[in-house]
C-alpha cells in the first residue's frame, strides 16, 4: 500500500541543505504495522513530516519516491494533498499539547475532519463525535466535546488527537508516539482499538516508538533508525530474538527493570551525530563497541543475516554478553522524618454555566491525599490519565492553591504562603513539567532558560560554569546554550527542562513523566543521572508516571491513585510484587513487555473512568470493577493495613 524509496529530506541551513533523512526505502502492506524505532533526533518524525508533506519552513524533498497505492504523493500540489491528509491518511502527531487549536474546542476540531472527509455535519456529526472520544477512553465526552485543550490532561489531549485522526477513517495511520502520554490501561485501550481497526478496515500503520513493549505488541515488521539511516530491518520474531546491530543491541541493554534495580543502566557514550558533521564511514562507529578501522573508512552496505532480517553492518560476530554494572548508592532508610508530609491535600475546581457564570458544580480533581516522603528516597505515584497526578504535582509547588488540607516541607506549612516566602521555599522544590515545549521560554536561549531560575532564587556561582555543567550531565552539547528551544527534538527539550529543574539544587524534585518523551538510550542516562543525584545529594523525588519499568527500576515506594484518592500505597516490592488492590492487579496486567513472550493474562476493565465531576457514590472503583458487591456501592470503604507500610483502601482485602 504504501511504498517508500530512497526517501531524502533535509533543512535548509543558510546556503546548506542538511539532510535529517538520508535514503531510507520501506513498504508497508494492507493491514500491516511497520515499527520505526530509533533515538531521539535520528529522522523519525521527519520521515512522518515528509510522507504527509508536512515538513516545516526549512524543510525540503530532495529526493526519493513516496507512493499510496501506486500514486506518487511527492509530485501532488498542496491543493491535492488536503484530499488526502485527513482522510486516506492521518497523523497522530508527538505532542498533543502544540498541535490542537488552543482556540477552537475539541468538538470543533473533530467535526472539521468528519466535515471535509466524511461529510458529516450537525447531529450526525455530534452523534459521531460521542462515539470516537468514548472509542478512545474519554469519560462524559458530552461535557468534553465543548471544552478547550487547556482543560483537558496531557493523557487526554492525546486521546483527542487520536480521536481526530480515526475520524477520517485513514488507510494509512501514522502514529508519531501514540501512547507517550497514556498509562498503561489507556495505552492497552487504544492499542486494542488500533488492532480491531487495522483487522476491520485493512488500515496500514506506521508507528513511531520508542516504547519496544509497544512494538512487541503490535509490529509486525520493525525498522532500526539512526541519523537518519535505517540500520536494521526485521520481522517481529528475529527482531526481539536476535538483535543483529551493535545500536539494536544496546537498546534492549539500556531498558529499566527490576532486575537491574540498584545497579547503573547501560548507556550508549556520545550523542547522535549533528546534521552538519555526519561522519564519512558508519555514523554508529564513534559509539560502538564493536568499532573496526574500515568502518570509519566505509559506509557499510545492507546484507541480509536471516531471510527478512537485514542488517547495515562490518561488524558480523555474535552478540555478547553485558558488561557488568556498577552499583549506585541506595536511598536513606525509611525510617527518617519525612522531608515532605501531605495531609488530606484537596483541590476542587469550580464548575461555571450561564450568562452570570454561576457555579453549578465542583470537578473533585483531588480529594483527600495523604503521603509522606523522607529525604533521599523516590515515592512513584501512578494512575489513569485524568485522576489528579499532575494536579498533586502542582498543588505542592502551589502553582495550583489546595482546596483543603497541609502540605509541609521539612517541617514549613506551604499551604497559604505567597510573595517572598513562597519564593524562598521554592528553593528547595522543583517541577519538571510533562510537556517539555510548553514549559520552555520560546523566546529565550536554553543557556538562559536554565540561569534563570539560579538568579532569581539568588543561587551563587558562576552561572556560565553551572549551565555548562548542567548540559554535560543531562548529555546535550556546551554550543546547546547558544540555542532556541524549537531547534532541539522532543527528547532534548526534556533534558533542558530537566536541567533547569536542578540548576537551583533543589531537596525534592517533582518529576511529571520526565522520561515519557525520551527514548530508552536517553532514558537510561537520565535514570542514571536521577539515581546518582539522589546517592550523592540525597535528593528526594516525587515520581508521577504511567511507566512501570521506571517505577520498577527507580522508586522505593509507590501509591496508586484512582480519581482523586489513593486507593494503595507501600514499598515498592510489596505493591509491584503484591498488589493487593482490584485496581493496581489491572494497571499491572496492562504493562507491555518488551519480550515475544508478553505478560499475563490481561485483566480487561469494563466501563470508562467516570468524570471527577461526577464521581460515583461509595467506593469510586466500583462500577468497574470485578470484585464489587452492594456495600461498594453504598459506602467508601476504609484503608485496610497490610503491613507496617502497605496500605489498601478496598472493602475485600484482608
Amino acid at each position: 500500500m504504501l511504498q517508500v524509496k530512497d526517501l531524502r529530506l533535509g533543512f535548509a541551513s543558510g546556503e546548506r541543505t542538511l539532510l535529517a533523512v538520508d535514503g531510507i526505502s520501506f513498504a508497508i502492506e494492507r493491514g500491516e504495522t511497520f515499527a520505526l524505532l530509533g533515538e531521539s533526533g535520528c529522522g523519525k518524525s521527519a520521515t512522518a513530516q515528509g510522507l504527509m508533506r508536512l515538513l516545516p519552513t526549512a524543510g525540503r524533498i530532495v529526493g526519493g519516491s513516496v507512493q499510496l497505492d501506486g500514486e506518487e504523493l511527492l509530485a501532488r500540489s498542496e491543493a491535492e494533498m488536503r484530499a488526502y491528509r485527513g482522510g486516506r491518511m492521518a497523523m497522530i502527531f508527538q505532542e498533543p499539547a502544540t498541535s490542537l487549536n488552543p482556540v477552537l474546542t475539541v468538538g470543533r476540531q473533530i467535526g472539521e475532519v468528519l466535515e471535509r472527509h466524511r461529510c458529516l455535519r450537525g447531529e450526525a456529526a455530534r452523534a459521531r463525535m460521542l462515539d470516537l472520544l468514548r472509542q478512545v477512553g474519554i469519560a462524559d465526552p458530552e461535557r468534553r466535546l465543548d471544552e478547550y485543550p487547556f482543560q483537558l490532561s496531557g493523557g487526554m489531549k492525546q486521546r483527542v488527537m487520536i480521536a481526530i485522526a480515526l475520524a477520517g477513517e485513514p488507510e494509512l495511520l501514522i502514529a508519531d508516539e501514540p501512547t507517550t502520554a497514556l498509562d498503561v490501561t489507556v495505552q492497552a485501550q487504544i492499542l486494542d482499538l488500533l488492532a480491531q481497526l487495522q483487522a476491520e478496515r485493512g488500515m496500514g500503520m506506521l508507528l513511531i516508538t520508542h516504547d519496544l513493549g509497544v512494538v512487541a505488541r503490535m509490529a509486525h515488521r520493525i525498522g532500526v533508525m539512526y541519523a537518519g539511516e535505517l540500520v536494521e530491518v526485521a520481522s517481529r520474531e528475529e527482531f526481539f530474538s536476535a538483535p543483529c546491530h551493535p545500536y539494536t543491541q544496546a537498546l534492549f541493554a539500556a531498558l529499566p527493570d527490576v532486575s537491574r534495580r540498584g545497579m547503573t543502566l547501560t548507556t550508549i557514550p556520545g550523542q547522535v551525530p549533528s546534521l552538519a558533521a555526519m561522519p564519512a564511514g558508519c555514523r554508529f562507529a564513534d559509539r560502538c563497541p564493536q568499532v573496526m578501522p574500515v568502518c570509519r573508512e566505509q559506509s557499510p552496505a545492507w546484507r541480509e543475516a536471516q531471510p527478512g532480517h537485514a542488517v547495515r553492518c562490518h561488524w558480523q560476530g555474535a552478540q555478547e554478553a553485558s558488561a557488568p554494572v556498577s552499583s549506585v548508592a541506595d536511598a536513606l532508610p525509611s525510617g527518617q522524618a519525612p522531608l515532605l508530609d501531605v495531609a488530606d491535600l484537596k483541590v476542587h475546581f469550580p464548575i461555571r454555566k450561564g450568562i452570570l457564570q454561576r457555579t453549578v458544580g465542583h470537578v473533585h480533581a483531588v480529594d483527600g491525599v495523604s503521603l509522606a516522603i523522607s529525604p533521599g528516597r523516590t515515592l512513584a505515584l501512578v494512575g489513569e490519565s485524568g485522576c489528579g497526578k499532575t494536579t498533586v504535582g502542582k498543588a505542592l509547588l502551589q502553582l495550583i492553591r489546595p482546596t483543603a488540607g497541609s502540605v509541609r516541607l521539612a517541617g514549613e506549612e506551604l499551604t497559604g504562603l505567597s510573595g517572598r516566602d513562597l519564593r524562598a521555599a521554592r528553593r528547595q522544590l522543583q517541577m519538571i513539567f510533562q510537556d517539555p515545549f510548553a514549559s520552555l521560554n520560546p523566546r529565550l536561549r536554553i543557556g538562559e532558560i536554565i540561569a534563570e531560575g539560579m538568579t532569581a532564587l539568588g543561587v551563587g556561582g558562576d552561572a556560565a560554569a553551572a549551565v555548562r555543567a548542567l548540559l554535560q550531565q543531562v548529555g546535550l552539547p556546551d554550543d546547546a546554550a547558544e540555542r532556541f528551544p524549537h531547534e532541539f527534538s522532543g527528547g532534548q527539550r526534556q533534558r533542558i527542562a530537566i536541567a533547569r529543574a536542578l540548576a537551583v539544587q533543589p531537596a525534592l524534585l517533582v518529576c511529571d513523566e520526565p522520561t515519557s518523551a525520551l527514548d530508552v538510550s536517553v532514558q537510561a542516562q537520565i535514570l542514571n543521572l536521577l539515581k546518582t543525584l539522589q546517592g550523592e545529594l540525597g535528593v528526594a523525588y516525587l515520581f508521577i508516571t504511567h511507566n512501570f519499568a521506571v517505577v520498577e527500576y527507580l522508586a522505593h515506594d509507590v501509591a496508586v491513585m484512582y480519581l482523586g484518592r489513593i486507593v494503595e500505597r507501600g514499598s515498592a516490592d510489596e505493591v509491584l510484587g503484591n498488589p493487593r488492590h482490584p485496581y493496581t492487579q489491572a494497571l499491572l496486567s496492562a504493562v507491555p513487555v518488551p519480550r515475544l513472550d508478553g505478560a499475563g493474562e490481561r485483566i480487561r476493565l469494563p466501563g470508562e473512568t467516570p468524570s471527577p465531576a461526577k464521581p460515583p457514590s461509595g467506593c469510586h472503583f466500583h462500577p468497574r470493577c470485578p470484585q464489587a458487591t452492594e456495600v461498594c456501592r453504598e459506602r467508601y470503604p476504609d484503608g485496610k493495613t497490610l503491613s507496617d507500610t502497605h496500605v489498601a483502601v478496598c472493602h475485600w482485602v484482608n
